[in-house]
């Protein structure tokens, strides 16, 4: 079946997995909660803080189950850092540091984009794509062979933020979870970044934005080659190993450090520290497509629920605005608006192209 209208009419289905390029996760999203259909959408949330404005909407009116893909507030590792952090073992947090990989991060990245970036030849479309769908929502761009895979998905602005948003998704998740601070997001943002040219990708890369909520506690939000230079984040003086990505929480009486497959601390007897009985958990979960089905059928919320996606998915979206505009901005938390200025605020819609539209 390959219309996904056909898929949100049946009656026996109850659920969805939206695993589509960036640019039609809220669409979708969207359209399945007007359906009364549970869901479980990949990170990031959306290319526009305006439509998934929308969705928090239609999945309030209609009640259905959220899941958001970050996976990593399913893995055991986040989960404990997350209590470690929240139980005030490192004290009062002063500052997070979070970061990730980027376009042209060493390795498998670097050499996609040496081979893929020049790919800007237009070409026929395949017999067997449905180019029109592909598109989308999206302005109509003529087809080339690197478009419509996963890395022109990943890095085309087009349809989507790049990886600030589709891997910063993940550190970010967890400097929220660890703060307690799903319902609300940093009030600055000032950034610098690079953006190529002369090629098919134009998201941003190489970013490195100073983050400050309402509280004065700050947030360092980075890319894995920004953060490979500051101490004691990719290689502390113990020689820990280097990590693509990561959240680190710095606290007056330590900090704690949480990638995938590992947890660093000081001091170091935090590393294997659980949280006592009597101290307060967080939602545990040990698989996030599991917790999801677990959701549907209970009704509770989900580890991971829309608000936490919007405001983590908030913060990728306020620092790619500073980076494109060469200026901080300010954000109100409360009524979700940029301050003070009007051209950094349409910049929080997109336009979307007939008949796409929802």
């Amino acid at each position: 079946m390959a219309d996904w209208r056909e898929v949100l009419a049946r009656k026996d289905i109850d659920g969805v997995i939206i695993s589509t390029p960036d640019h039609w996760h809220v669409p979708l999203a969207y359209h399945a909660a007007m359906a009364g259909k549970d869901m479980y959408v990949e990170k990031p949330l959306g290319v526009a803080m305006a439509w998934a404005w929308k969705l928090r909407q239609a999945v309030a009116a209609k009640k259905v189950i959220f899941q958001y893909g970050t996976q990593q507030r399913s893995s055991a590792e986040f989960t404990r850092a997350v209590e470690l952090v929240r139980n005030g073992y490192i004290g009062k947090i002063t500052h997070v540091d979070a970061w990730c990989s980027d376009m042209r991060s060493a390795g498998s990245y670097a050499d996609v984009f040496a081979e893929r970036f020049k790919d800007t030849e237009p070409a026929p479309v395949p017999a067997d794509l449905d180019y029109e769908t592909w598109i989308g929502p999206a302005a109509m761009k003529p087809y080339t062979k690197s478009r419509c895979t996963e890395w022109g998905a990943y890095h085309i602005y087009d349809y989507a933020l790049g990886f600030i948003a589709g891997w910063g998704a993940h550190p970010l998740d967890i400097a929220q979870w660890g703060l307690d601070r799903d319902g609300t997001s940093p009030v600055y943002y000032e950034g610098r970044g690079e953006i190529p040219t002369g090629g098919l990708f134009d998201t941003v890369e190489n970013w490195d934005v100073a983050c400050r909520y309402a509280d004065g506690l700050t947030l360092r939000f980075m890319s894995d080659r920004v953060a490979k230079d500051v101490p004691g984040l990719m290689d502390d003086p113990k020689k820990r190993p280097y990590m693509d990505h990561g959240t680190t929480f710095w606290g007056e009486g330590g900090w704690i450090s949480v990638s995938r497959g590992a947890l660093y601390a000081s001091p170091k007897s935090l590393q294997t520290t659980h949280i006592r009985d009597d101290e307060k958990p967080v939602t545990r979960s040990t698989s996030q497509g599991r917790n999801f089905v677990e959701s549907m059928r209970t009704r509770r919320p989900t580890v991971n629920p829309l608000e936490s996606a919007i405001r983590s998915d908030t913060i990728s979206h306020m620092s790619d605005i500073s980076i494109r505009l060469g200026r901080p901005v300010r954000w109100d938390p409360v009524a979700e608006r940029i301050i003070g200025d009007p051209e950094a605020s349409r910049r929080l819609d997109r336009p979307m192209r007939p008949p796409w539209t929802f």
